[in-house]
């Protein structure tokens, strides 16, 4: 039996993903154009789908295998095989659990195609797991959240919300994206997707088809999250000279900062910079792609230095590196991969950042900070240590819907709440 296109596809992905700790996100990328649009479809659907799923999951294969170890390859055909027949009542259980017996023989691993088999018709006679009565346990393995991070988020906004927000990480979301500079005007999408009530110039719309991913091809939208595009919009243009996007590979903020330059029709310069070569490539390549070539683009360590003058730029920009716990509904692998350690090593590093960009800002201008974090080490704590040590800056207003407002005046998004991404922002002023 021929494995379909969408599950080799999926297959290599999630191979990847789980030994060279890859991105789904940019691996369907670039899976996407060698896939036909049904098989395509299907490719995300097993790919996310199994991700958002995995300790789940995992729990039930171990189970039904009888805690026996399991190579790599087997595991990912065992999780493809068993999330069809759990979650996609339109495919028929006998192609799932053929198809994934077929994976373990592409895989090279021939003797395994007996495990596969019996593991998945057990599954498909119903599973029965045992369940825990800790309420803590039971939401970590019924939403496949690490264990820590949901007594975290229950430690930071209650069980419920936590619930809600675990539940909202497994949900496909909506698609969002914008228009490019390179772009004639909106007449293009406006058939087929709707204007986001919040962002301004942010489309939405219920799921990929050939349309979007045309436009796409050739750089008439570009896909952001709603809450990434408000972040950006929060970088004042009007009345500013020079602006600067300290780090900002991949380019998505600072296309858009470009993009608003170019309607306001007013000239500035803008700067934008990453640490690593390969990232300033991406954040170039995006530039031009996205035609703005003017921006000036910069290689620097954020964490030593700015190779800029002090007091140069009018507004800046710092979309810190963060856990990213904000964006796991795009990228689920994140919740597997960060740690508890993480939250006390990058606060470290964002205050860092946080401190060298203040240098470079002008009296009277802005710093605006934002993470796509929903920890408050990450967001608030550093903003509390920030304004200890740089008595010069003070909290000024967001121009953001007041729903995002938090009571400490930062800006805030949640994904159970807004259908979003979870974005943190603050803005400064230098006095």
């Amino acid at each position: 039996m021929k494995i379909s296109a969408a599950r080799a596809a999926a297959y290599a992905i999630l191979l990847r993903v789980e030994t060279e700790n890859a991105f789904s996100s940019s691996l369907l990328d670039k899976a996407a154009s060698g896939l036909s649009p049904k098989d395509r479809s299907l490719c995300h659907e097993l790919t996310l789908g199994t991700l958002r799923r995995q300790i789940w999951l995992d729990h039930v294969i171990d189970t039904l295998a009888k805690n026996k170890k399991l190579d790599v390859e087997i595991r990912i055909a065992l999780r493809l095989g068993l999330y069809q027949i759990q979650f996609l009542g339109k495919i028929p259980a006998y192609s799932a659990i053929n198809e994934s017996v077929q994976l373990a023989q592409f895989a090279g691993k021939t003797s395994a195609k007996g495990l596969v088999n019996a593991v998945l018709r057990r599954a498909q006679r119903g599973i029965d797991i045992s369940e825990t009565d800790d309420p803590v346990d039971r939401l970590a393995l019924a939403t496949s959240h690490p264990r820590w991070l949901i007594e975290k988020w229950i430690s930071d906004i209650g069980f419920e919300e936590t619930e809600r927000l675990a539940d909202s990480n497994n949900r496909r979301p909506l698609i969002s994206f914008r228009m490019t500079a390179a772009a004639r005007d909106e007449d293009a999408v406006r058939s087929f997707a709707r204007a986001s009530e919040f962002t301004k110039g942010c489309f939405l719309a219920d799921s990929f088809d050939d349309r979007l991913l045309d436009l796409a091809a050739r750089n008439v939208i570009y896909f952001q999250d709603e809450a990434s595009q408000m972040a950006a919009n929060c970088v004042r243009v009007a009345g500013m000279s020079r602006i600067l996007d300290v780090c900002a590979a991949p380019g998505s903020k600072t296309t858009l900062i470009a993009r608003n330059i170019k309607q306001a029709e007013k000239p500035v310069f803008l700067a934008a910079g990453d640490r690593y070569p390969g990232r300033v490539g991406v954040l170039r390549k995006n530039c031009l792609d996205q035609g703005v070539p003017e921006v000036s683009i910069v290689q620097y360590d954020a964490e030593a230095a700015l190779p800029f003058a002090d007091e140069s730029f009018d507004s800046v920009l710092v979309d810190s590196p963060c856990s990213g716990t904000g964006t796991i509904r795009h990228n689920p692998e994140i919740r597997y991969r960060v740690r508890p350690e993480d939250l006390v090593e990058l606060p470290d590093k964002q205050l860092t950042i946080l401190k060298n960009a203040s240098k470079v800002v002008a009296r009277g201008g802005s710093l605006i900070y934002s993470t796509c974090s929903l920890e408050p080490e990450e967001n608030e704590a550093v903003c509390r240590l920030f304004l200890g040590r740089a008595p010069e800056f003070s909290i000024a207003p967001l121009d953001l819907n007041e729903r995002f407002i938090t009571e400490s005046g930062f800006g805030r998004t949640y994904p159970q709440r807004d259908d979003m991404d979870g974005f943190f922002i603050a803005a400064f002023r230098r006095g």
